[in-house]
């Protein structure tokens, strides 16, 4: 079994988490995981700072697929319109890479890591650390990140068709 590298982006106009997880043999183990923060400014300058951000996590992680977070309905419609342009960027970047991306809603995640759709923060980030065997609990939106990436390997072990990759 050739390993399957995956890298999972948890989106946001302030802080994209990202986690590149590994599938082997002995299932999914650890590879990176970390933040972009873009710096304040126009709105505009922080997109590009996420497709740029994504695009240099690809060239050094070289994953095979990736797995981002869908747009959850917000109270405020401004914030989900961010949040999607956000998510836009990252997709751009990784399909301009010629990778399919995956995309799971919140829920989804939660229930593949945690057991549950409605875990907390701090359930996902305590999973995330015991199903990688990490030595302490990754940043939230990097923890969310693994999980997405989590979520990723053992649904596709399901079904490994769902994707949206280019031409499909």
């Amino acid at each position: 079994m050739t390993p399957t590298r995956i890298l999972g982006i948890d989106p946001g106009s302030r802080v994209t988490g990202y986690g590149v997880v590994e599938l082997g043999p002995r299932g999914a183990a650890y590879v990176a995981s970390g933040c972009i923060r873009p710096a304040r400014g126009a709105f505009v300058d922080r997109l590009g700072e996420i497709y740029h951000g994504v695009a240099s996590l690809i060239a050094e992680h070289a994953p095979d697929q990736v797995a981002i977070e869908e747009v959850f309905l917000a109270s405020n419609p401004a914030s989900a319109l961010k949040l999607g342009q956000a998510r836009g960027a990252a997709i751009a970047a990784a399909v301009g890479a010629g990778l399919p991306v995956a995309e799971y809603g919140a829920r989804t995640v939660k229930l593949a890591v945690v057991g549950t759709g409605r875990a907390s923060k701090a359930q996902v980030q305590h999973m995330v650390r015991v199903l990688l065997a990490l030595p302490g609990s990754p940043a939230a939106d990097a923890a969310d990140a693994l999980a997405i990436a989590i979520c990723h390997v053992n649904t596709a072990r399901l079904q490994p068709s769902r994707d949206s990759s280019p031409g499909s």
